[in-house]
């Protein structure tokens, strides 16, 4: 097991000194620094969360999202007054909730626009389920390339870029690819030539 380095210890020091220290010191003052912000603002945004969303893992996710919106706006040198650093964490705290409720209020008005549309599928008939052998002999009969592209997009559930990196080929090609795969084994299956 790896050993973590300990950080050095940072001297109580005010938020103006503590934002100066992840922006202006060393690599090593800098972390210990940052971790010094985590300590101290962790706990109030995490009560800010559960006062105003009601859930633990969602005051947790808060937590995350204000420390890391934090870093990186001191980091790139965006809070001008470095005084103002727990002001800025509120506001912060603010708007992510405000855009979190935005998203909310936005799936439920495109869920009930488009509900109906989403009716369940129907479940399969007995006679609909797939002979397994059958599946594998058709697969089999596919060329190797067609294969492995319907293995990585069905089995190891990876996307038509990530399989394209992966053949040296474009997303668009192994598409298609994926396309003539599917319709050649719909053929197999269904018994025809």
């Amino acid at each position: 097991m790896a050993r973590v380095p300990k950080l050095p210890e940072v001297p109580e020091v005010d938020d103006a000194e503590l934002a100066r220290r992840i922006v202006d010191g060393r690599p090593e003052q800098a972390d210990a620094a940052e971790a010094e912000l985590a300590r101290r603002f962790a706990p109030r945004i995490r009560l800010f969360g559960l006062r105003r969303l009601r859930d633990e893992a969602a005051a947790q996710d808060l937590v995350q999202e204000v420390l890391v919106t934090t870093l990186e706006a001191l980091r790139a040198g965006r809070i001008r007054q470095p005084e103002r650093l727990a002001s800025f964490v509120l506001g912060a705290c603010r708007m992510t909730i405000v855009n979190l409720r935005r998203g909310e209020r936005r799936r439920a008005r495109l869920l009930a626009q488009f509900a109906h549309d989403l009716a369940p599928a129907p479940a399969p008939s007995a006679g609909a389920a797939v002979d397994g052998h059958r599946l594998a002999d058709c697969l089999e009969r596919l060329p190797a390339r067609d294969r492995t592209v319907v293995a990585l997009t069905f089995y190891l559930e990876r996307s038509a870029d990530e399989i394209a990196r992966e053949l040296g080929t474009s997303p668009g090609n192994v598409r298609v690819l994926r396309h003539r795969a599917l319709a050649r084994l719909h053929d197999c299956l269904a018994g025809l030539p």
